[in-house]
């Protein structure tokens, strides 16, 4: 059986970029402003506040793990944050290790910090279906992971790159899988703790080249097409069909990636002619599959 969580993360592939470990010391802040890339942090000791734009301030503990697939602007601090305009002290004591704030006080937190990135260009699809943020309290087998990253992010050992990549799919796919689906934002993790909607996501990751319809699918959940429609809408945050559409899309790009005929790839993408496939992908990509094809192999 097919698992919505895996499959999205293994389309995404996170690829490694920075892994850190800092300490708090005092009162101190540190703000920044993402282009959209996934953060990472896990408190092995201590306590600190994480404020996300528009957000009240997360108190975060020894134990506690956070993640945010797609972090824009966002600041850690201690409990009592520095005075605003006071000039942030961080200093890097050795190689991806780093001290904030008074040197000489006695350190509030310790954490382990990570930012990654997304090898698909597909990602806003697929990120869209993931929490704002996920937080996770008494997490030790996420803590285990952060650490493993770390020790392999400051060490030169044969395919250390690989290494990392499969170590952050698996740091995603346990975040989601323990964090409380119902009380995450509209996307897949709030479906999949759905036990009405589960069973159709993953029947549209298993077979996504059978013939789909919202009367299907909703026949499939014992619905009525319109609460059907209605419950996949407010859990999910998009239509059914926008979401086989979306996977679709995102399956045939992976595909065309890997240098897969477009005959082939319309039939395991659920399209009856290659014809209807490519004004599909052509209305989803901006281009038809060969041109995508053409750019994909130039980079």
């Amino acid at each position: 059986m097919s698992d919505p969580f895996a499959d999205v993360v293994s389309l995404l592939k996170p690829k490694p970029s920075i892994a850190k470990q800092v300490t708090g010391s005092g009162r101190w802040l540190v703000e920044r402003t993402e282009l959209g890339s996934p953060f990472y942090c896990a408190i092995v000791e201590g306590e600190c506040h994480l404020t996300i734009s528009g957000s009240p301030p997360l108190l975060l503990t020894t134990g506690d793990f956070v993640l945010i697939p797609e972090a824009y602007s966002f600041t850690m601090s201690s409990l009592e944050p520095p005075p605003r305009g006071a000039l942030p002290e961080r200093l890097e004591t050795s190689p991806g290790v780093f001290r904030l704030g008074d040197a000489d006080a006695t350190a509030n937190v310790r954490a382990m910090i990570g930012h990654c990135a997304f090898g698909s260009d597909d990602k806003a699809i697929l990120v869209s279906l993931l929490p704002d943020l996920i937080h996770v309290r008494g997490a030790e087998r996420l803590m285990r992971l952060v650490q493993m990253i770390n020790e392999e992010t400051g060490a030169q050992r044969a395919a250390r790159e690989i290494v990392l990549s499969r170590l952050l799919e698996v740091l995603f796919i346990e975040a989601l899988r323990s964090a409380g689906g119902a009380d995450a934002t509209p996307g897949l993790l709030r479906g999949m703790a759905d036990p009405h909607l589960a069973p159709i996501l993953r029947r549209i990751h298993e077979n996504p080249a059978q013939s789909i319809s919202a009367e299907s699918l909703a026949k499939h959940a014992a619905m009525s097409r319109s609460t059907f429609y209605a419950r996949f809408q407010r859990e999910i945050g998009v239509t059914p069909m926008d979401y086989v559409t979306g996977w679709r899309m995102a399956l045939a790009r992976q595909l065309l990636r890997e240098k897969v005929a477009t005959a082939d790839i319309a039939e395991q993408v659920g399209y009856g002619s290659v014809s209807a496939f490519s004004a599909a992908f052509s209305r989803h990509a901006g281009m038809p599959p060969g041109a995508y094809a053409r750019i994909d192999a130039a980079e």
